[in-house]
């Protein structure tokens, strides 16, 4: 009798994965929150025994001036092409916590859907791979192409260190191609293949009055409210038309074609699907563009929190000392957001009156990035897809954020398949995220095909492409 093969295995296992992916997600790895490095460390000790006790090699728990990278590879055949599998095990804070209907770090199964913070955004994304190689390597022995896996704690701040790591160690980490899955599908029975991402800036802006709150009956009328001068700053941040009033904003974003435009709205969500998703009653936003493209190809800024004066229940009379709000631009081809960061601090010093002062904090970075989409092993990951959802995918463009994709192009010269296992309605970054178990045990399936068929799509060809993107 031969092996069993690597799919009965991760069939025979399910249960199990399941279970383990429920250990992984009870760790509170919340980057944003130093109170949580601790569990961050704990789960990187725990992801490192899981990656040992599956088989792999030379695993590690590298420290950073943040939160640990893990690394662990499978090196035995130098003949054999060489793919990267990133993923990260730090998770979005869970708030607001009274929207949660079970706790977000106690896992729990309803019908088809597990719920908990990290479920889809990244750990259960991450764990198809890693259960995949386990299927091989428990079944095989071995694995059809040498594996490099890096999990980082820091991508929801930016990913901060592992850019450094990289470089730092980039003919030891060398690869042929790199897989992602942190991106959605279309629909349960729609997988899709991202090939273009925007790129991310985020700011606190900062304003301050008086040395202390005064009392507004005292001083209402006579000394300027810092909280009102942030709002009327951000009001005037767009027009009526949803286009961003930074000077020279728009200089650098490129135009596409509209045989690109027919493509996309071939491929990508309508806008009243794009509606259902957000559960909301109409779009907005700059004009001239679907909803689609406004999230892809067009540039966005969003404010993500405000606070400035009393927060408790009631009221109480005061003209607050201070006020500050989060900002996130997310940025398209050919925009930098080092440039972007320079035009909005000389537009905000602008606008601040004499009566305050101000200060810009920059919180994360990070560049757009577009694939090649006719690159060979994106027509692996179709064929692989093809295999595990019965379906081919469509190709779609992201309007989400993933700091290492130009990482790996810059410093590698690799390409990047984008394999999102996810639903459009898995409430990333929001309260009960999910992740549609049916997904999980496909997307297992997809990623054996694809290491499968990698493996005869590379097979000795060791110079690919990657199209630069970003600024010069």
């Amino acid at each position: 009798m031969g092996h069993p093969h690597p799919l009965n295995y991760a069939f025979q296992h399910r249960s199990r994965f399941l279970a383990e992916l429920q250990d992984f997600i009870r760790f509170p790895t919340i980057s944003a929150q130093p109170e949580h490095a601790g569990d961050l460390k704990e789960c990187a000790k725990w992801l490192a025994d899981h990656l040992r006790s599956i088989g792999l090699k030379n695993v590690r728990v590298v420290p950073t001036s943040g939160h640990a990278i893990v690394y662990a590879d499978w090196l035995q055949e130098p003949a054999l092409p060489t793919v990267l599998i990133y993923g990260h095990y730090d998770v979005q804070p869970p708030d607001p916590m009274n929207e949660w209907q079970s706790p977000p770090f106690e896992p729990v199964v309803r019908g088809e859907q597990l719920y908990g913070r990290g479920a889809s955004d990244d750990k259960g994304q991450m764990f198809t791979h890693i259960k995949a190689l386990e299927a091989y390597l428990k079944t095989r022995g071995m694995l059809p192409v040498n594996v490099r896996c890096i999990f980082e704690g820091e991508e929801e701040i930016g990913s901060p260190n592992l850019t450094e790591f990289l470089k730092r160690n980039s003919d030891a980490l060398s690869a042929d191609v790199a897989v992602v899955s942190d991106t959605r599908m279309l629909a349960p029975d729609q997988p899709a293949l991202t090939y273009a991402m925007r790129g991310a800036l985020s700011l606190e802006l900062e304003i301050h009055g008086a040395a202390q709150d005064l009392h507004s009956g005292n001083f209402g009328g006579a000394i300027h409210n810092p909280l009102q001068v942030l709002c009327e700053i951000i009001a005037s941040l767009h027009d009526s038309a949803g286009r961003i009033m930074v000077p020279g904003f728009y200089d650098r974003v490129r135009r596409w074609s509209n045989e690109e435009r027919a493509l996309m709205a071939r491929w990508g969500p309508s806008d009243d699907q794009i509606l259902r998703d957000a559960k909301a009653k109409a779009g907005w936003g700059e004009r001239g563009y679907t909803l689609y493209e406004r999230t892809t190809i067009r540039p966005a800024l969003t404010i993500n929190g405000i606070t400035g004066g009393y927060q408790g229940s009631g009221g109480k009379a005061v003209i607050p000392a201070r006020a500050v709000i989060k900002l996130n631009f997310r940025l398209v081809p050919d925009q930098d957001p080092f440039e972007i960061d320079q035009l909005f601090r000389e537009h905000i010093a602008q606008l601040i009156p004499n009566t305050v002062t101000s200060e810009v904090r920059t919180t994360l970075t990070a560049q757009p990035a577009l694939i090649d989409r006719t690159h060979p092993a994106l027509r692996a990951a179709a064929i692989a897809y093809r295999a595990g959802f019965g379906k081919a995918p469509a190709f779609l463009r992201s309007g989400g954020t993933i700091p290492v994709i130009n990482t790996l192009q810059e410093t590698f010269g690799i390409p990047t398949v984008l394999m999102g296992f996810a639903l459009p309605d898995d409430r990333m970054h929001a309260p009960n995220e999910k992740f549609h178990l049916p997904n999980f045990t496909r997307g297992i399936a997809t990623s054996i095909h694809f290491l499968n068929e990698i493996a005869r799509t590379l097979e000795g060809t060791k110079t690919l492409t990657f199209e630069r993107v970003g600024a010069a």
